[in-house]
């Protein structure tokens, strides 16, 4: 059962996630998060995505961190390992069963990839849609290719796409990173039209009452966030779609982002970038978003890797997180706190939310031991510099 209050939406990409906050005071003092996982029409061109929400009911919630075999398969090929690697990963991650509760509970449990931001903002009392991509640059999602497949569950697979010899990489991901950003609006759409009470049905069947979304999102205080393609994916959907009033782009991988693109985004952004990712071309490209009276900001997180931002670096040890550079020099869980605070306070300065968030305002402009203000990197032959939108130098 969702609280009877909420106030804004926010849209998570790489995993999308929509999310809408309520008033703490119409919950128990302990919160259960909840998830359902959530098909419209059940091709490759409808919109399927994971709900974490908080919940009155006090009936305790389990689920599999990796529910299929087949997203093992496909990590594994991303990989770029044989795979009989999928195989590896299935046995030793495909049975984790993960109770999720509220952060001010327990504050380390996790489910799916981007569990790790879904269910800390849920835990602050917002709703979270985690939506698959289906461009071919997930490791794995599936879809049904008929009514009847989708009644039986016979699924179809789509894997990720790597590059072959003689293809040029920015055509691909440039088409890829459109088609995201408007699967981000499409997912979007059919919110919002839950929240007006329009019919709709979850192909997948499941215990969640799609209805429960009726007159629950305020449609002035949307946002969308995402992680590495996931931040181009953020900069190509506020390009596109003003519904969306803010961004937060996660250690951003900005290749497949036109130089055309950036001119157009009228909305506040705020990169928040691992330190031992970012390179001269990536950052110079999230500089080009950098224009007059247009809020942007950037902070780095000191001795972060790419994989801080997901859940792999939570349920691996330290020996396996550092061979495949899926654990920093930071603590984990200082890494996403980290990012997750700041991401809070601007959400709550740039949404006009009514919650303390603000006391987070200093990691915005990278007031903290392990935040570095703006970057790193250097991205000329002398010392850099990095300017935000009011003009002062970082």
């Amino acid at each position: 059962m969702l609280p009877p209050k909420s106030h804004a939406l926010l849209c998570l990409c790489s995993c999308l996630a929509l999310v809408h906050p309520f008033d703490w005071q119409d919950l128990n003092p302990i919160a259960q998060i909840k998830l359902s996982d959530l098909m419209f029409d059940y091709t490759d061109k409808g919109t399927f995505l994971r709900l974490y929400y908080p919940s009155q009911d006090d009936n305790r919630s389990d689920t599999l961190w990796i529910p299929n075999k087949e997203y093992f398969w496909g990590l594994s090929k991303f990989l770029g390992t044989h795979w009989m690697m999928g195989k590896i990963l299935s046995f030793f991650f495909g049975k984790i069963s993960v109770a999720l509760e509220s952060k001010k509970n327990t504050g380390k449990q996790r489910a799916t990839i981007y569990s790790a931001v879904g269910i800390d903002l849920a835990s602050y009392g917002f709703i979270v849609a985690a939506v698959e991509h289906r461009d071919e640059s997930a490791s794995a999602t599936y879809y049904f290719r008929d009514q009847t497949a989708a009644e039986t569950g016979n699924k179809t697979w789509l894997y990720i796409r790597t590059l072959k010899q003689g293809d040029e990489e920015f055509p691909l991901r440039n088409e890829q990173v459109r088609q995201r950003a408007k699967e981000c609006s499409q997912a979007l759409n059919w919110i919002l039209d839950l929240d007006q009470g329009k019919p709709a049905k979850n192909v997948l069947d499941l215990e969640f009452g799609v209805e429960q979304l009726k007159d629950t999102i305020d449609k002035d205080k949307i946002a969308v966030m995402g992680h590495s393609f996931g931040g181009a994916t953020v900069v190509q959907t506020l390009s596109e779609d003003q519904r969306f009033r803010c961004g937060i782009a996660l250690d951003a991988w900005m290749l497949p982002v036109g130089d055309e693109v950036c001119s157009r985004i009228p909305q506040p952004l705020f990169f928040i970038n691992s330190e031992r990712f970012q390179y001269p071309s990536n950052i110079k490209k999230m500089k080009k978003c950098y224009l007059p009276d247009r809020e942007r900001k950037m902070i780095t997180i000191r001795g972060s890797v790419h994989q801080n931002f997901a859940d792999f670096t939570f349920v691996t040890g330290k020996i396996i997180g550092c061979m495949f550079t899926l654990k920093g020099d930071v603590d984990s869980n200082v890494a996403i706190g980290l990012s997750n605070k700041a991401s809070l306070a601007f959400l709550q300065k740039h949404l006009g939310l009514q919650k303390d968030f603000n006391q987070w305002d200093s990691f915005i402009e990278g007031e903290d031991a392990n935040l570095i203000p703006g970057t790193n990197i250097d991205t000329t032959n002398q010392h850099a510099t990095l300017q935000n939108s009011t003009g002062t130098e970082k």
